[in-house]
């Protein structure tokens, strides 16, 4: 009987050494192929966050060997100061329009490229092709056609007895100049998206409201779009990212000032390396754009994503 007992507890005690065996193996491969991307993530995402938020706590100019602390005043001055809701309503209006612009006209452009047309492949080309080009050399474009003096839009303006606005000066159409420079570059990577969303709608659905006598408008917002929400909810998410951080290059090469368009992502540039030198303000600045894009993103995943319907 002692002899049957001892043999079970030596079993269990080789199950329990090969099962250590195999874990600590495990936990090798995975350092071995996870941990170089591991210690980049740490080196050049979290410790630069982490720095750039103790930058933040300093009244620090770009290149002085002397900072002071200072606490919250960077935070408490850009959200009391006129200037730092400047920035928040520039910001929100771009953002929207951006946004809006883009997935409205490029759902419209993907129901177009969607139906067989001749020539569609080399429209779908055209389509997309801004979305990979330069930003700087897309808005160093924009600037001749937009140019008040000597600028195509003038001639095309001027030839239907209207004048032509000044984009530059003016802060409110400069602001809506770049919106049309941004939308246009983007509206690509978001008619390709909804492209590939309105091929995979499956066609028996199409066919079925067909014979039902379900006009297109009503197969659109009835099939089509509830199940385009998956499609839709990424594209938002992508979007508000990518219109509140990639549209840094148009802003800088069309209104080098910002003069009416320092949304929050120019106005890091134009208080770090502009006029002011303030690194310590802009390091706040930059701190209140990550956890306002993990909000709005944390709100997005827990309430906008209700409303998706997954295949």
């Amino acid at each position: 009987m002692h002899g049957g007992l001892d043999e079970q507890t030596e079993r269990a005690r080789v199950r329990t050494r090969a099962r250590r065996k195999r874990l600590s193996r495990n936990w090798s491969l995975f350092l071995l192929f996870a941990g170089p991307n591991i210690l980049l993530i740490l080196a050049f995402i979290y410790y630069p966050l982490v720095s750039n938020i103790y930058y933040s706590t300093l009244d620090w100019r770009l290149g002085s060997p002397r900072a002071t602390p200072v606490g919250l005043d960077n935070y408490a001055r850009f959200f009391t100061s006129p200037s730092g809701l400047e920035v928040w309503r520039v910001t929100g209006l771009f953002t929207a329009g951006a946004v809006l612009g883009s997935m409205v006209l490029g759902l419209l452009i993907a129901l177009v490229l969607n139906k067989r047309i001749p020539g569609r492949t080399a429209a779908r080309t055209a389509v997309f092709a801004p979305y990979v080009l330069s930003g700087v050399g897309v808005a160093m474009v924009w600037n001749f056609i937009f140019d008040p003096s000597i600028g195509a839009l003038r001639h095309i303006l001027g030839f239907f007895g209207v004048a032509s606005p000044e984009w530059y000066l003016d802060e409110s159409w400069a602001l809506v100049m770049v919106l049309v420079v941004y939308v246009w570059k983007n509206l690509g990577y978001c008619a390709v998206v909804f492209l590939a969303g309105l091929q995979s709608v499956p066609q028996d659905l199409m066919e079925a409201a067909t014979l039902d006598r379900a006009g297109p408008v009503r197969r659109f917002f009835s099939i089509v779009l509830p199940l385009l929400t998956p499609t839709v909810f990424f594209l938002l998410v992508t979007n508000i990212i990518f219109s509140m951080t990639n549209a840094f290059d148009i802003l800088r090469t069309m209104t080098p000032t910002g003069h009416g368009t320092n949304t929050i992502i120019f106005e890091i540039y134009l208080q770090s390396f502009g006029a002011y030198q303030r690194a310590g303000y802009a390091a706040a600045i930059a701190v209140v754009l990550f956890f306002t894009l993990f909000l709005i993103t944390a709100v997005q995943l827990r309430y906008v994503e209700r409303k998706v319907h997954y295949q």
